[in-house]
This record gives structure tokens, C-alpha cells and sequence, in this order.
């Protein structure tokens, strides 16, 4: 039986700018729906993914900026970082290490993502 992470919640401050900042970095606006005045659902995807980041009004109860450690695989961590610089983010990297070259960003509440470029011998 196959598990598949398909959606992840992201707690935000800030719907509209939160949409704007991951649309500026290149990811997909997949929805932006309002269902109710309490309930706001906008869904984007990373180019690539299989798995998409929501956030809105509604959907979460956590602390805006508390997800750390979300982890994304790119094959080039130098135009990734390229990317993220040019839409005006401040990351991190490239930090090479034995399990791969790593960029390291913060979207605009502080939740924390680091881009991993696979190693050689990892066979990607």
C-alpha cells in the first residue's frame, strides 16, 4: 500500500501575501477559494511536486512562522538560489555537505524550507 504525502498546512499571518510571496518564487497558485468569510483555502504547488502547500483562514491553529524544517529536492541548488534571490528572498547557500548542496529560505512569517541537491552518488 502506498502512503503519499500530498498536502502539508502552512500556518500564516498574511493569505494575500503569502500567495504572493510563493507565486513570486515560482510555485503554482493552484486554488484561492473563499468559502466562507471564515474559511479561505489557497492551495500552491512547487513546480515538480506531487505534494502541494496549503494555508488560509480556517485551516489551521497554529502559530504563524512554526514549520521548520520543510524539505524540497532541486537539481541545481545554485540556480534554485539564483531564483529565490532574484525574486528578492533572502536565502541561504549553497552549503555543500556530504549528503548534498543545500539553500536555505524563510517565507515571509518564518516558516523554514531548505532545497537539497542530490549528491552524485545518490543516483538522481
Amino acid at each position: 500500500m502506498d502512503w503519499k504525502i500530498e498536502l502539508l498546512i502552512l500556518p500564516v499571518s498574511d493569505v494575500d501575501r503569502a500567495r504572493d510571496f510563493y507565486a513570486s518564487i515560482g510555485w503554482n497558485v493552484d486554488h484561492d477559494r473563499v468559502v466562507t468569510p471564515e474559511l479561505r483555502f489557497v492551495q500552491i504547488t512547487p513546480p515538480g511536486s506531487a505534494c502541494s502547500i496549503a494555508f488560509g483562514l480556517g485551516l489551521s491553529r497554529e502559530t504563524p512562522g512554526s514549520v521548520k524544517g520543510t524539505q524540497l529536492v532541486v537539481a541545481d541548488a545554485d540556480a534554485a538560489l539564483r531564483v529565490l534571490q532574484e525574486a528578492g528572498v533572502a536565502a541561504r547557500g549553497v552549503e555543500d555537505l556530504d549528503w548534498g548542496r543545500f539553500v536555505y529560505f524563510e517565507d515571509p512569517d518564518g516558516n523554514a524550507f531548505s532545497l537539497q541537491q542530490m549528491p552524485e552518488w545518490a543516483g538522481r
